[in-house]
């Protein structure tokens, strides 16, 4: 006899949280392909976000789209499943960029650059009319914080770093433009204000912090909710 309360189907078991922030991505995903129509400019970001992002618009089936992509993983990864990809100097202005981001803070500041593509992801998104932002929920903070993403030049990165104390290289190889990867570890009081202070420091080629001047809209993924949609400061 079945036990008290039995539905006679087998349910599954809740999802983790891993599981949970890959679903928030994918919706976020898969609303900002919904975005792009037929014959489109479109940038196209890096990342674990960006993942789920390709597929998805692939699955729209449009017409006409040229895409520029921020890195060489997301190129292959583009071609793989159909899309075609230009350098982005062919293709000139582009129509929207989308792309993920590590902090969203309340003023609308990202922190970009924990897979070392920021400074190309910067290029890209000030070449479009329209920067979509797509992330999961935990990405939204009060307040930003380290690490700020940086790319130096390699001639006396040390001595670049010691100019931006506390920061560190990280161990991972050079952007695809040569650049060597670092962070920021220090407070994060004013984003404007580090970020100038970073980018009128010699060496650094680019930093991770996005002004909320280039942002069109921010993308959320809430598992159960939906997607939050939070327009920003670029019209």
């Amino acid at each position: 006899m079945a036990s008290h309360g039995a539905t006679g189907r087998q349910q599954q078991p809740p999802l983790t949280d891993p599981e949970l922030r890959e679903e928030e991505k994918r919706l976020a995903a898969v609303a900002a392909a919904e975005l792009l129509h037929d014959g489109m400019r479109v940038g196209l970001g890096t990342g674990s976000t960006v993942a789920h992002l390709l597929p998805a618009i692939a699955a729209r089936g449009l017409e006409g789209l040229r895409c520029a992509a921020t890195s060489p993983a997301t190129e292959r990864a583009a071609l793989a499943v159909g899309l075609r990809v230009e350098a982005l100097e062919d293709i000139g202005e582009l129509d929207i960029a989308i792309d993920g981001a590590d902090q969203v803070d309340p003023a609308g500041w990202l922190v970009k650059g924990g897979g070392g593509a920021h400074t190309r992801e910067k290029i890209v998104a000030a070449a479009a009319r329209s920067f979509v932002v797509i992330v999961s929920s935990e990405k939204p903070v009060a307040r930003l914080g380290p690490p700020v993403p940086l790319e130096l030049v390699p001639f006396a990165a040390p001595v670049t770093l010691r100019a931006l104390e506390p920061s560190r290289l990280r161990d991972v190889p050079p952007s695809p433009d040569g650049g060597l990867i670092a962070d920021y570890l220090g407070l994060v009081d004013s984003p404007g204000a580090l970020a100038e202070r970073l980018q009128a420091t010699p060496g650094v080629v680019e930093h991770g912090l996005f002004a909320p001047e280039m942002v069109s809209l921010v993308l959320i993924g809430e598992a159960g909710a939906g997607v939050r949609r939070v327009p920003g400061a670029k019209r």
